[in-house]
């Protein structure tokens, strides 16, 4: 019998501990996951503890030599990667968990087991490139399901809507055409990467594609960006997966940034994507976001979205910053 939806979690054997002043903790999780039951969709999900990914998964996009560099480190206590990402002795089984939630969520997918999927782990992935972590990240989780469908023979959108630039996911894609790869991204912020003008190279030219806002864009501009810029860019690529990595910073409570979404903006870009896949092929990554309760708010309206209910705890924000921004895209993308 097919679910309406199933989140892959191992919020009990989350061992990626991070220090006191840390945004990313363990809170986040517990956080998103309680979004579930705030949309009120307790008796339509199944939830399950996602296996490990494999090493050769993991390989899929980072280099062997990190892959073992990561393992090593941990094993030996582990400590600071760089000035904002830390792991310990239990993050390496924690990270490939979380990179194994979104391999379980496809499999579910593939299976008709589900409707939607949540792949909600951490930590986040869409910072981490090929040879390294950054930006709290330390395996890309999203890249790995896309590059696992992508080997597959599947083509696969991954839609980055958190509110840093996904340098990671977009320097592991950036010449395959397999995969198509949308970020709208506040700038300038961290990592400081995502300008419009990076549309890919060689034969993927095109299928990257780099939307950058002002601090202060609400809903009615990223509403106007995926209408008008990014809907006719999926249709073109025709995909036949959709990856969202699902960061929530781009909230207005968020204390990393400065956008002024809600989740009701959420939920509405969520129905519009939705669309554009065929039916149970639709993949929920959890990324960033740093407030717990607009964290709690964003992931319940996003996955009730997605399954044909109405969770709204917030109505839709409006504005016209960054609708230059919009302009700009449509002029490039139309020739």
């Amino acid at each position: 019998m097919t679910s309406p939806l199933i989140v892959f979690a191992a919020a009990e054997r989350d061992d990626h501990e991070t220090p006191m002043w840390h945004p990313e903790h363990r809170g986040r999780l517990d956080a998103a996951l309680a979004g579930v039951d705030e949309a009120g969709l307790r008796d339509a999900t199944q939830w399950r503890i996602p296996d490990e990914a494999s090493i050769e998964d993991l390989e899929l996009v980072h280099d062997a030599g990190y892959v073992r560099s990561i393992e090593e480190f941990c094993a030996a206590g582990g400590g600071q990667l760089d000035a904002d990402t830390v792991a310990t002795r239990g993050s390496w089984a924690t990270a490939r968990r979380s990179a194994g939630a979104v391999l379980g969520a496809i499999e579910a997918l593939q299976g008709d087991e589900c409707d939607v999927a949540f792949a909600a782990g951490r930590p986040p992935g869409h910072h981490a490139v090929r040879t390294g972590a950054m930006g709290f990240c330390l395996f890309n989780n999203a890249a790995i399901g896309a590059a696992k469908l992508a080997a597959e023979g599947e083509r696969v959108a991954v839609i980055d809507w958190d509110v840093h630039h996904g340098n990671g996911t977009q320097d592991i894609f950036y010449a395959d055409p397999r995969v198509l790869y949308v970020s709208t991204h506040e700038s300038p912020l961290y990592p400081g990467t995502g300008p419009m003008h990076e549309t890919g190279e060689g034969d993927a030219v095109g299928t990257n594609v780099n939307l950058p806002f002002p601090a202060g864009t609400a809903g009615d501009t990223l509403r106007a960006a995926y209408d008008e810029v990014v809907e006719p860019i999926l249709e073109r690529f025709a995909p036949d997966w959709l990856i969202i990595s699902a960061g929530f910073d781009a909230h207005r409570d968020d204390p990393l940034a400065g956008m002024q979404l809600t989740s009701g903006d959420y939920a509405d870009f969520a129905a519009r994507l939705q669309t554009v896949v065929p039916a149970r092929r639709v993949l929920v990554v959890l990324e960033g976001g740093y407030d717990l309760q607009a964290l709690t708010y964003s992931a319940g309206a996003t996955l009730s979205a997605l399954v044909g209910e109405s969770f709204r705890p917030e109505p839709a924000s409006t504005g016209d910053v960054g609708m230059n921004t919009v302009e700009t895209a449509k002029q490039l993308w139309s020739d």
